[in-house]
């Protein structure tokens, strides 16, 4: 039998300290609970900063005891998680050691089952870098342990025991922590945050500020510089609105997020982007946003203010509210539409609203059909965080193929009104427009159905080689109906 190496006995014998946030998990508790907060009550922020005056072992103690984070939900460090188990089954004693609040970390580690004890913050103390590596000097002797973490924090730790374990943790880190300890395994090294901050953003869903432009198209005036211009700053001020927006929904979204079938891939639910970074960027991106507004106008500066309000209060609490939420959605489309009038002075123009209206309701609504699909696929019966049941489906077709069909009807009795005819040499030749418009919607519900459709229809329009065919026929007809 052969004899085990000399170093193989000291290692099982040194207890394993590992760190909680960013390195069991891919997040931070704090965070976690801080942005649930702020879901349940925006005026949390006041008493948030209260608490924090007094301490942030204080702030975390606070939190604790007012928001519960599913920590089923949370996303694990997969990777180390197997090796804790690994080095569980061989005898090795096991520790949670954190900064965050005991509460919390006690859910956790009763969760994952595998650690002999939790040592954690408790209102007073916050067991962080060198108060944390002292703590553990006392519990089990200087070099007694072995300790595993994933940020700069950890440097004042690492000194105090035998061997520095890293997980989630950059190459810098790395250099530093081998310059001042033993290095033993590491897990998963951090990722940049720059691909996973550009997904947080959506930056294809920019495509949609292109509404701007169809007041200048519909009044053949998009070649107008003196209309062009303030209509690309809105452009661009809806497009950084919409990531804001974004961001920021899906801050608030997380447990929703994180118990959806595609969306737990999300950079904030999968962990792979820091929350605080979202806390950030947002109100950046915001600012960014109203500023470009301004220059084109202050109606402009309305609208977009009209825009995020209703955005925010959309991901608070009105994409609970069955129904109320696809108007809310094809509303955000409909102030884009008018945002482009507000800054090119363009007079309204009903028939284009009301088409807007029904054919962004039916984009709305094929958006909610795909989820109450997979819904009923994995057999559950309500949505999470939506009032909708698996039941509702047919229903929700029948609003969504309705509305796409009626924004047909709408087109075919513009081109008969007065209006068509200052506009187009031959007006009639627009009604080749309905069946190329009835033809799409019905495809996209068609491919919809037989569960092909991506859960964006904006994404699946990005991709279909027939969109954007049918797209270039509907340009060639209404070239056509100008007479040129």
């Amino acid at each position: 039998m052969s004899t085990p190496p000399a170093t193989a006995a000291p290692r099982a014998v040194v207890p394993l300290c590992v760190d909680l946030d960013g390195t069991l998990i891919r997040t931070d508790m704090v965070w976690e609970s801080l942005v649930r907060a702020l879901r349940r009550n925006p005026f949390y922020l006041l008493a948030i900063l209260a608490w924090w005056c007094r301490g942030r072992a204080y702030l975390k103690q606070q939190l604790a005891r007012r928001i519960e984070v599913p920590v089923a939900a949370l996303p694990y460090t997969e990777s180390f998680l197997a090796y804790l188990r690994g080095e569980r089954a061989a005898g090795r004693a096991l520790y949670l050691v954190t900064a965050s609040d005991l509460a919390p970390a006690q859910r956790v580690a009763d969760y994952v089952g595998l650690f002999d004890a939790v040592l954690a913050s408790d209102g007073r103390t916050n067991l962080r870098g060198d108060t944390k590596g002292r703590k553990l000097a006392e519990r089990f002797g200087q070099g007694g342990f072995v300790y595993a973490g994933n940020s700069a924090v950890d440097l004042a730790v690492w000194p105090y025991g035998r061997e520095a374990v890293i997980v989630n943790g950059s190459a810098a880190l790395l250099r530093r922590a081998a310059a001042i300890t033993k290095v033993g395994p590491t897990f998963d090294c951090q990722r940049a945050w720059l691909p996973a901050l550009i997904q947080a953003l959506r930056p294809h869903q920019w495509l949609k500020s292109l509404i701007v432009l169809v007041p200048l198209l519909t009044a053949h005036r998009l070649a107008d510089p003196a209309c062009l211009q303030p209509a690309l700053w809105t452009m661009a001020a809806f497009a950084l609105g919409a990531s804001a927006v974004y961001v920021l929904n899906d801050l608030l979204d997380l447990d929703h997020d994180r118990a959806h079938l595609s969306r737990r891939q999300r950079p904030f639910a999968a962990g792979t982007l820091p929350l605080p970074v979202g806390l950030g960027v947002a109100p950046v991106l915001l600012a960014l946003a109203f500023v470009l507004a301004a220059k084109a106008s202050l109606p402009v500066v309305g609208v977009l203010a009209a825009y995020t309000g209703l955005a925010l209060v959309y991901s608070w609490r009105l994409k609970q509210i069955v129904l109320l939420d696809v108007f809310v959605l094809a509303g955000f489309y409909i102030l884009r539409l008018v945002a482009g009038h507000e800054a090119t002075g363009i007079p309204y123009s009903a028939w284009l609203l009301v088409f807007a209206l029904f054919i962004f309701l039916s984009l709305a609504l094929v958006k909610r059909f795909r989820e109450l699909q997979g819904l009923r696929q994995r057999q559950q019966l309500n949505a999470a965080g939506r009032g909708y049941r698996a039941d509702d489906l047919e229903l929700v077709a029948t609003f969504g193929i309705g509305s796409g069909w009626l924004a047909a009807l709408v087109l075919a009795l513009y081109v008969n009104s007065p209006d068509v005819r200052v506009l187009y040499a031959h007006p009639t030749v627009l009604l080749l427009l309905c069946p190329l418009l009835l033809f799409w919607v019905s495809r996209v519900w068609l491919i919809a159905h037989r569960g092909a459709l991506p859960d964006d229809p904006v994404v699946f329009a990005l991709k279909d080689w027939v969109s954007f065919v049918v797209g270039a026929l509907m340009l060639v007809v209404v070239w056509l109906a100008t007479g040129c």
